[in-house]
């Protein structure tokens, strides 16, 4: 449950109803999404907080949440996807870090409805976390035995130069490398 809980930590939201707001009150309450173990569980703490109304029309004054949870589509001032919670725990089931995830949708820009999906692509560019191009570059030529062991002293590498080409194959963020 640990990437559940890492994928939902940082998500909440400001919970009034439109029908307040339009009489001229911002009354609500922050929830937590981490707070509750599904959709329905939330929205039965969203009538909770406003039960003295019969029918509301639930408004997210604010919100917080990871860009991941926002640029697919699943949290914004005036809806919350009842699918949040399946596919942050399809996060939490796969063997990725929640910020690789993050890290590929920001580097690829890729919006996909299928969370599975979505996670073998991840799985299937994912290159490491290094702290440059340039250290990502050495470790993959190193690692693919294109740079001899036995490389003279006197023969040095323009890595800055070699990042540069490279690089066309590949994308990165937050640290992160993903092949194109």
């Amino acid at each position: 449950m640990a990437n559940l809980q890492n994928c939902l930590d940082n998500c909440s939201l400001y919970c009034g109803t439109y029908a307040k707001y339009n009489n001229g009150s911002i009354f609500g309450e922050w929830l937590n999404l981490s707070d509750y173990l599904d959709y329905n569980e939330l929205y039965e703490a969203m009538r909770e907080l406003h039960n003295d109304e019969e029918d509301p029309e639930f408004m997210f004054q604010d919100y917080e949440a990871p860009k991941f949870f926002i640029n697919q589509g699943l949290i914004s001032e005036c809806h919350i996807s009842k699918d949040i919670y399946e596919i942050a725990e399809k996060i939490n089931d796969s063997s990725l870090e929640f910020e690789i995830i993050e890290a590929y949708v920001d580097c690829i820009g890729n919006y996909c409805k299928d969370t599975e999906e979505l996670l073998e692509r991840v799985l299937d560019s994912y290159s490491g976390e290094f702290n440059s191009d340039e250290d990502f570059v050495q470790d993959m030529l190193e690692q693919d035995g294109s740079i001899p062991e036995n490389l003279p002293s006197y023969i040095f590498i323009d890595w800055e130069r070699t990042a540069h080409n490279f690089m066309y194959d590949y994308s990165a963020s937050n640290g992160y490398y993903f092949r194109n």
